[in-house]
């Protein structure tokens, strides 16, 4: 993989960057992508590859059947617990720690940059280590977490839920302003490890690309983005964006 001169120089000066992350990042970690959550077996009760991961994600599904949805939860916070930072994790930290206005937005769930060092994340979809209240009482990030017992909200009573956006829900509005804004103020735009087809985040680099910023794309594979970015560097992230940081700052 080799690495445009051109980009290196515009990186060097750059002054404010912004970097939206997905599934692939966390894949090199050894966590399975949303969508290839199963088949898994969790205290012999469920087989998940029994139902596509749609069908579990929705608040009618949580409404229908809370058990069964929670128990699908905490079998990926078990999962997403197992799991280490990587290379391209710990590169995204350095390019925050170098560059003076650097926003990450981020579609994962399980808080790897966080553990990684990364400050300031703005998660689109949530996050998978917390719990919120069903009727909207607020946010959690510690509970006791029962085998086969839901905990309940301790200001309404209601259940709780995983603090992650399921299908058919809005992404939250302030998460969601606050990338549009790093999109639209930024010179570099980075999208590493996204597939391109998810909305509205798919639209942050178009949106980056429109206001005069630099594209880079970083992936594995050619997607919907690919012929809108100045630069494509396929390849694993942990090995790309360890390169361009070494290359940028040796």
């Amino acid at each position: 993989m080799q690495i445009p001169s051109t980009l290196i120089r515009t990186m060097r000066v750059a002054s404010n960057v912004s970097v939206l992350t997905g599934a692939g990042v966390s894949a090199e970690s050894g966590l399975q992508t949303f969508r290839n959550s199963g088949p898994e077996k969790l205290s012999g009760q469920a087989l998940w590859s029994q139902y596509r991961p749609e069908e579990l994600a929705t608040p009618e599904a949580f409404e229908r059947d809370p058990e069964l949805v929670w128990e699908f939860y905490a079998m990926r916070r078990l999962k997403a617990g197992e799991v280490k930072p990587n290379p391209g994790h710990f590169a995204l930290t350095e390019m925050g720690r170098r560059i003076p206005h650097f926003k990450l937005i981020t579609q994962n769930v399980d808080g790897l940059h966080q553990q990684a060092g990364s400050e300031g994340v703005i998660e689109l979809h949530g996050n998978i280590t917390r719990i919120k209240c069903s009727h909207g009482c607020g946010v959690l990030t510690e509970w006791e977490d029962k085998p086969g017992q839901i905990p309940c909200c301790p200001n309404c009573g209601a259940k709780l839920r995983p603090d992650v956006v399921w299908f058919g829900e809005m992404l939250p509005p302030m998460e969601l302003e606050l990338a549009m804004e790093a999109a639209q103020s930024c010179q570099v735009f980075l999208t590493v490890g996204t597939s391109g087809l998810v909305q509205p985040a798919a639209s942050l680099p178009l949106l980056a690309r429109q206001e005069g910023a630099v594209i880079v794309e970083v992936n594995t594979e050619v997607t919907p983005l690919t012929a809108s970015a100045h630069y494509f560097l396929q390849g694993r992230s942990g090995e790309v964006l360890s390169e361009l940081v070494r290359l940028i700052w040796e």
